[in-house]
């Protein structure tokens, strides 16, 4: 089994844009569940963006409307971009991929997290 890696984030200022990479060795199989996920401190982990087992690109409603799911089959990664960045955007951000369920549980694949950090 090959874990996602992450990488992109760090630290922006509100309103910016950043943009978050994960290597996913499943990315060709459009019945894969993949995406990207957050944990605030003291908060419970939260989808942010993921492709369901159809393909479709889904994404919370905190995040809707400046968030961008894409993969690149080439490369392998898949891809989360976001604008407009909040201070409540800062968070621990995590690449899963679930090849059984969509549920994104602890039996799925988790990458070690990359942190983006939006100072006001």
């Amino acid at each position: 089994q090959v874990q996602p890696v992450e990488s992109g984030g760090g630290s922006v200022q509100a309103g910016g844009t950043t943009r978050l990479s994960c290597v996913v060795s499943q990315i060709t199989y459009v019945s894969v569940c993949m995406g990207w996920f957050r944990r605030s401190p003291g908060q419970e982990r939260e989808p942010v963006a993921f492709f369901d087992s159809s393909g479709t690109a889904n994404y919370a409603p905190s995040v809707q409307g400046r968030a961008t799911l894409s993969k690149d089959y080439a490369k392998s990664i898949l891809s989360l971009q976001l604008n407009s960045l909040k201070p409540e955007d800062t968070a621990m951000y995590y690449c899963a991929v679930d090849v059984f369920d969509c549920r994104f549980g602890d039996g799925s694949r988790w990458g070690q997290g990359t942190q983006v950090t939006v100072s006001s």
